[in-house]
């Protein structure tokens, strides 16, 4: 829980410490009909600041976006950007025009008829044509899209449509860039460059971001920190280390990625696994635990006896990945628990099939719940 989930919006928004956040949500619901797309939700980003909305499809994230834009009205809450109070129980709701923020979607909706240079230009009212035109050819410069500037929209590519939809959203200053899954349409070359050029623009406008993605590698790459949402409720927010490193829950390791699973009950203060015993010191005699391991946690080390027996551990499979290599591993332990497991080692590491192996574990990626309910 952030500090700001942790006190009330009430004593900052007319206080010295509003002026560090250039968007704040305060308890905000969102209901249709009987449906509850967003519960209580208190988020915060300052100036520079890159936050992520992570979460699986229909997890409410584009609903609270969609609210911090004005494109929403809240059922329950209060909106600030900067020190403005944009929405509110009362009526106050600014529509989206007027709240300085920039809004760029998954796909790139520019102007058909008007050339690159002339759809970043559409957003700017307060300069002079001159300046207007500098200010947006700086923009495509930062991104990439200079030499286009007289192009119309239909002759580029997925990739520059994106980039000059961007420069758009960022050609009028906004305090606030609000970006929905922007990056999802693109192949995966192209859209780890844009990422990469997008997350440099922001930083050097110092621009405050909320950024929408159901992409966990894309969140880690782009935030500063990180709002994990399941049903329409914020399950952790925190960096990028703190939830991959320090989960609250089982969802938040298993959205992460792949995990090796097992359920164990706790006896003696350990629970027994296909690696062996865990401690379990901090859970009560009889617990049952979920046991979720992370594939590069397992440690193999090949054996030199390349015969294996019913009861030792070995490989049923390699496969390269590029920078990783995977492989299928069947566990025994001691007490003859057999499982299938994956390990995820850096670099090219191939064992044969069959090959015994011992495993070992990396405990800062092993991860232990009490399940509530009974085996």
């Amino acid at each position: 829980m952030s500090v700001f989930q942790k006190k009330s919006i009430d004593s900052l928004a007319i206080g010295e410490d509003s002026a560090d956040f250039a968007l704040m949500l305060d308890r905000v619901h969102c209901h249709f009909g009987r449906h509850k797309a967003v519960t209580d939700i208190s988020l915060e980003i300052k100036a520079g600041e890159v936050v992520c909305l992570l979460g699986p499809s229909g997890c409410g994230k584009t609903t609270l976006l969609r609210i911090a834009a004005g494109l929403q009205k809240p059922s329950e809450g209060r909106v600030y950007v900067g020190r403005d109070l944009v929405s509110a129980p009362n009526g106050t709701h600014w529509p989206p025009e007027k709240r300085n923020v920039g809004v760029a979607f998954q796909e790139s909706a520019l102007f058909p008829h008007l050339t690159v240079l002339e759809n970043v230009c559409f957003g700017i009212s307060v300069l002079s044509k001159s300046k207007r035109k500098s200010h947006a050819l700086d923009l495509l410069s930062r991104l990439g899209m200079a030499s286009c500037a007289e192009a119309y929209p239909h002759t580029l590519s997925g990739g520059q449509q994106q980039r000059v939809a961007l420069a758009r959203a960022l050609a009028p200053s906004p305090q606030v860039m609000l970006l929905d899954e922007p990056f999802s349409s693109l192949d995966a070359r192209l859209r780890d460059q844009i990422r990469d050029d997008t997350l440099h623009v922001l930083k050097e406008l110092n621009t405050a971001t909320l950024l929408v993605t159901h992409d966990p590698e894309e969140a880690m790459f782009m935030a500063d920190r990180i709002a994990l949402m399941r049903e329409g409720h914020i399950v952790q927010t925190g960096t990028p280390t703190d939830l991959y490193c320090s989960p609250v829950d089982p969802f938040v390791v298993n959205f992460f990625g792949q995990v090796n699973k097992h359920i164990g009950v706790v006896r003696d203060g350990v629970v027994r696994t296909p690696f062996g015993q865990l401690d379990a010191r901090n859970f009560s005699e009889g617990s049952i635990l979920r046991v979720l391991i992370r594939p590069e946690a397992v440690k193999v080390t090949p054996l030199t006896d390349k015969v294996h027996n019913a009861q030792s551990s070995h490989i049923l499979m390699s496969r390269l990945l590029g920078a990783s290599s995977l492989l299928h591993v069947c566990a025994h332990d001691a007490d003859g628990q057999e499982a299938h497991l994956h390990a995820r080692v850096p670099g090219v590491f191939l064992p044969e099939e069959g090959q015994p192996v011992s495993l070992s574990l990396d405990m800062s990626q092993v991860f232990l719940f009490q399940q509530r309910n009974k085996l």
